[in-house]
């Protein structure tokens, strides 16, 4: 049989009777659940994402990126992710910085 665009609904049945293939029954998903995942608060944290580290000095990723790059905040990495001490976090939003952050 050649492929004309359109499937040959026949000829799938018979196919579908010689394999003993089964018809799938409708999924439910209400009896299923996502596995949930912990969510502890960033303060609770040893290391926090590069987000969350930005959510909590009050800056944006972007100024976050450039303390990092400058060497002004020290980064751990896991695999690919870059992650943030929160005990740095803290030493530095404990002292003043009235230099720019770009530099």
């Amino acid at each position: 049989m050649y492929w004309s665009g359109v499937w040959d609904t026949d000829w799938v049945c018979r196919k579908r009777v010689l394999i003993g293939e089964r018809t799938m029954q409708p999924f439910n998903t209400t009896q299923k659940k996502p596995p949930t995942r912990a969510t502890i608060p960033a303060e609770e944290k040893l290391l926090v994402s590069r987000g969350e580290a930005a959510q909590l000095l009050s800056i944006s990723q972007r100024g976050l990126d450039y303390l990092i790059a400058n060497r002004r905040l020290p980064t751990r990495r896991i695999g690919g992710r870059v992650l943030i001490p929160v005990a740095d976090l803290r030493k530095y939003a404990r002292g003043d910085h009235p230099e720019s952050i770009v530099a």
